[in-house]
């Protein structure tokens, strides 16, 4: 069958074809060896005519164990064969308490493909195909097979699956009857069976960049709004005699502001009082009383303008006002502990819009209301339910309620995401990676918590995003670049990768390629990801659903795979329009 070596370039040996065109045409894509002595080097079939078969070099084995990539070329004196057994199950590797099987090779039949949990799972992980090749399968599959491993328990995994259109419910609720110590919990926006929680991410522990992309801010001038509008509602949320002076103090300094300015007096007259309608205090009302020498008169009553165009008691509300003033309270500390709501924010932002500084600045002030509109369509919506206020909540507190139901440990936390848009649903998925990204780097032992955030469609989320030009920088690539060694790993599931972040993309070690067809995908891969051969991007191309392509450095070798269907199924599968459309089955 396979003659002698006729030439060798680069990366391929030509080799003479003994058998013509029959008993060949079942070795495309077989493994062969070139063996000499002290040397065996690994070669995949490529290419088979009458004349010649073509064979790429792969690696090498080095004392019965496989290296990738080839150093020195074959010698043309070397004996041809096809793999061995032995060969073989280094390549394709056994089920063990640090690896498991993940799926039937698609070239040598009766062989299981296993990979080490170590080498895919503690690196970023991409799998990507068309709408239909199988992705929500294989990730339900892979996820099962993890859990199902005899070998071990992973009691302590915590797998974050944010699902963008309530996929995986039904492919991982039965969790348990695998082994009675797994738990499943369910995260949602729209609750509907009695296990299902509804999301609720706490306010205090929103920062100044979760708000800005929450409120969509656009420029940097609304950054220090929102770093402001932040220090206040901390304050107020104390709901203390100093907070209450302190809110008093900045609506005498604003009002003071406008009593001095050079506008007429009914022009002053109304910007004081909307002033007090949005920011009242007991002491700043307009039925607060403001005692003078044997009278008192209302706050609305001593702005009364008299026959000469000025205010009748211009004295007795300077007097008033002035009381309230103390320099001291422009220092004063933020509590360390807090709590306050998005109503109680949107509160803390009409006192900052009349803040000294903020106050006559018209870009500032635009840019303020800008954000307040953002922010009453969020608190007039459902997206303002997803964002609680029940005390507060540190970090690592919040990150327990996460991963524990009926106070057991849960393993695979299924976030849900259907019922809200990209432009929210993208947000809620940066803060809660934000969260997990800074809770792992505050471990005193780097590493011990392992955080896997699979995105279901990641190209809803991980964009090349305004983030880095307004904040410095962009959560997913941080993670993406720094997450590995804090142990906070991301599985990227995408039928665009083209539309992913490019950091991102290029930070991932391992693939899984189901069926791709638009060009600009395949050439995105080809162009990212300089040590995927030709071959690879070829043999992705004619795959059938459920099979992929996995490459890289869980992977001694690419390797086509035929998934199992997984048991139960996710909600993935196309709609039956035939069934539907038939009236006599209905």
């Amino acid at each position: 069958m396979f003659g002698k070596i006729k030439y060798i370039n680069e990366s391929n040996a030509f080799v003479e074809n003994l058998g013509g065109n029959a008993g060949t045409t079942d070795l495309m894509n077989v493994n062969v060896i070139f063996e000499a002595p002290d040397q065996r080097i690994l070669g995949e079939i490529t290419e088979i005519n009458k004349e010649e078969i073509k064979i790429r070099f792969l690696g090498e084995y080095i004392d019965n164990h496989y290296v990738n990539g080839v150093i020195r070329k074959p010698l043309l004196t070397s004996t041809i064969r096809v793999i061995n057994n032995a060969e073989l199950m280094e390549l394709v590797g056994t089920e063990s308490a640090k690896s498991f099987y993940l799926g039937h090779s698609a070239i040598y039949k009766n062989y299981n493909v296993c990979v080490d949990i170590n080498a895919l799972l503690s690196n970023h992980l991409g799998i990507f195909g068309n709408s239909g090749s199988g992705k929500s399968c294989g990730v339900a599959r892979i996820v099962q097979n993890l859990f199902a491993n005899p070998h071990m328990l992973s009691y302590n995994a915590n797998i974050f699956v944010f699902d963008a259109y309530g996929e995986y419910k039904n492919a991982f609720g039965s969790i348990s009857k695998i082994n009675p110590n797994y738990n499943y919990k369910f995260i949602t926006t729209n609750p509907t069976d009695p296990d299902d929680f509804l999301l609720q991410i706490p306010v205090n522990l929103l920062n100044l960049d979760d708000f800005a992309l929450l409120l969509q801010a656009t420029n940097h001038s609304q950054l220090p709004i929102i770093e402001r509008t932040i220090r206040l509602a901390k304050i107020f949320s104390q709901n203390s005699e100093e907070s209450i002076k302190y809110k008093n103090h900045l609506i005498a300094k604003a009002l003071l502001a406008i009593l001095f300015s050079n506008q007429t007096t009914a022009r002053k007259k109304n910007e004081v009082f909307q002033i007090i309608e949005v920011c009242h205090t007991n002491e700043f009302n307009f039925d607060s009383a403001i005692a003078g020498l044997g009278y008192t008169r209302t706050f609305s009553e001593c702005f009364e303008i008299d026959s000469n165009g000025n205010f009748g008691e211009s004295v007795l509300i300077t007097d008033y006002i002035l009381k309230h003033i103390e320099d001291t309270y422009e220092e004063m500390e933020e509590p360390k502990e807090y709590n306050y709501s998005l109503v109680d924010f949107a509160k803390a932002l009409e006192f900052t819009m009349i803040s000294e500084g903020f106050q006559n600045n018209a870009n500032l002030y635009d840019s303020a209301v800008i954000l307040k509109v953002r922010l009453n369509t969020i608190l007039n919506t459902k997206v303002g339910k997803y964002f609680s206020a029940n005390g507060y909540t540190p970090v690592d507190k919040f990150i327990s309620s996460l991963v524990v139901k009926n106070n057991k440990k849960a393993q695979i936390i299924n976030i849900n995401l259907e019922d809200i848009d990209d432009t929210y649903a993208k947000v809620i998925v940066k803060i809660m990676s934000r969260l997990f990204f800074e809770f792992t780097k505050t471990l005193k032992q780097r590493a011990t918590i392992p955080f896997h955030i699979f995105l279901e469609e990641a190209h809803r989320y991980i964009q090349n995003d305004n983030d880095t030009f307004l904040l410095g920088y962009n959560i997913f690539d941080r993670i993406a670049k720094e997450g590995r060694k804090y142990g906070i790993l991301l599985g990227i599931i995408s039928q665009r990768p083209v539309e992913i972040s490019d950091t991102v993309i290029s930070q991932v070690s391992n693939f899984l390629i189901f069926k791709m067809t638009h060009p600009k995908d395949i050439k995105y891969i080809e162009e990212m990801l300089p040590n995927i051969s030709a071959d690879v991007i070829e043999k992705q191309k004619t795959l059938q659903p459920g099979s992929c392509v996995g490459f890289g450095s869980a992977f001694k070798i690419p390797m086509i795979m035929r998934l199992d269907l997984p048991n139960p199924l996710p909600y993935s599968s196309n709609c039956d329009v035939s069934t539907r459309w038939n009236a006599k089955q209905q």
